[in-house]
């Protein structure tokens, strides 16, 4: 028994295939609903495999097949004796997935997958779907940063092992970069450099033409007087620490993590572009000062952008890592009277804007990093109760995010409205892979 997909994407062969050959690219395509984790990624489509983690321990080994391997027109992979194959549930599902690429012309390839398998093709489905669409929307990005003269360069990125950075590490070593991941830990591969963000080396940032710095606590949480010092003192002073290093180093772009919290919790039906004053409240003030501690890449020359983050869309993190479950169950519903308003953003498009900011000079100082539809509470809960085919028939009274947020949290994180544009980026001409929230949630969820 077998499944057969295909797609035409716009690219060469040769780009198409090696895309496929970089790292990065399996995580680019699992789809983020499966519930498997990739423990180690393939570093050889002839001779390699990538080890996936299952729930219940399992692990799933996909061995590339040597004999298979022709490119750029075919690789071929298979679940090996020493992973799932090995076990009870695995002698009962076969799989060999062969990958082929047909050139149609000097601009468009044929994807085409073969997957020997007895599970039905329902199953199957839309997970290829996902993978086309990711496959199509990478490509078309790198194709228009090369536009722009953006090739191979070398990227540092903090944070590299967060849901963004993991993400946006994948898709720029897959579009031909070398991504340098600044760890604090001692380093496990030449990918990796040690960091200290109370002191940075004065090589860290040797070699690398730009920087991508997203690491910072976790927000979310209640907000005691540890949690609130964790958020600044995670932001702040490391900011301004390797904002001069990399103005001694000579880096010529550094693009830091921000956040629409700079435009206080509650602003009303005010449409918030960039130029927009900052509001009031705890966050606020925490990116006021993350955003003034990039000001030594600036003074130094150096082309600095602050990505102002929007409430991030994607089932391996965030607010919808948490609320899917609850909907999922038929226990979702709005926050109090749900009029408040949600910027939001798929996590593609967030990595396309810091992808632009790379390459974009006409990009500096605070981006807004947001859907062009923001939508109210009451809309948002309508929306993912609706994709994932459940009633939301359970409002949360105002109480119930204070339980866990306390006050404040619950004020600033669960019940902020903000109403925020991408008027920069709009401005620029920016195209979003996901500019409609069910279409954005669909895409997530494989619904």
């Amino acid at each position: 028994m077998g499944i057969d997909c295909s797609t035409v994407v716009s690219a060469p062969r040769d780009e198409v295939f090696a895309w496929f050959a970089r790292p990065g690219a399996f995580a680019r395509l699992a789809p983020p609903w499966q519930p498997v984790r990739l423990l180690s990624e393939s570093d050889d489509l002839a001779r390699g495999a990538a080890v996936l983690g299952l729930p219940g321990g399992l692990r799933w080994v996909a061995r590339h097949d040597p004999a298979a391997y022709d490119p750029p027109r075919r690789f071929a992979d298979a679940v090996a004796t020493e992973g799932l194959a090995s076990a009870p549930v695995g002698r009962l599902l076969p799989w060999r997935h062969t990958h082929d690429f047909t050139a149609v012309d000097d601009e468009h390839t044929r994807v085409a997958d073969h997957v020997d398998t007895p599970l039905p093709t329902r199953l199957l489905r839309p997970m290829f779907d996902y993978r086309y669409r990711q496959l199509a929307g990478d490509l078309a990005a790198h194709r228009r940063a090369a536009e722009r003269g953006f090739t191979a360069r070398t990227i540092a990125v903090s944070g590299a092992s967060g849901m963004v950075g993991t993400a946006l590490c994948a898709f720029l070593s897959t579009g031909g970069h070398d991504v340098v991941r600044l760890v604090r830990h001692a380093p496990s591969d030449p990918t990796e450099r040690r960091w200290d963000p109370a002191d940075p080396a004065p090589d860290l940032l040797d070699g690398v033409d730009a920087v991508i710095h997203l690491a910072g606590a976790p927000i979310a949480g209640r907000f005691t007087e540890q949690h609130r010092r964790a958020i600044a003192d995670s932001r702040i002073a490391p900011t301004k620490a390797l904002a001069e290093t990399a103005a001694r180093s000579g880096v010529g772009t550094f693009v830091c993590a921000s956040a629409i919290g700079y435009y206080g919790y509650d602003r009303g039906e005010e449409i918030l572009t960039e130029t927009a004053d900052p509001g009031g409240g705890f966050l606020a003030e925490v990116v006021t000062g993350w955003e003034a501690a990039t000001a030594p890449a600036a003074a130094a020359g150096g082309r600095v952008v602050q990505v102002r983050t929007g409430i991030v869309q994607s089932p391996a993190g965030g607010t919808l890592r948490l609320l899917r479950p609850l909907f999922a169950a038929g226990l979702g519903g709005r926050i109090g009277d749900g009029t408040q308003w949600l910027s939001w953003i798929g996590l593609d498009d967030l990595l396309d804007v810091y992808h632009r900011a790379l390459w974009d000079d006409s990009l500096a100082g605070p981006v807004n990093a947001v859907a062009p539809d923001p939508v109210r509470n009451s809309d948002y809960t309508e929306v993912l109760a609706r994709v994932l085919h459940r009633p939301a028939l359970l409002p949360v009274p105002s109480f119930g995010p204070a339980l866990l947020l306390g006050k404040q949290g619950a004020r600033e994180l669960a019940e902020a409205s903000q109403r925020v544009s991408p008027a920069r980026l709009s401005e620029a001409g920016h195209t979003f892979r996901g500019p409609d929230l069910e279409q954005t949630l669909r895409h997530l969820l494989g619904r």
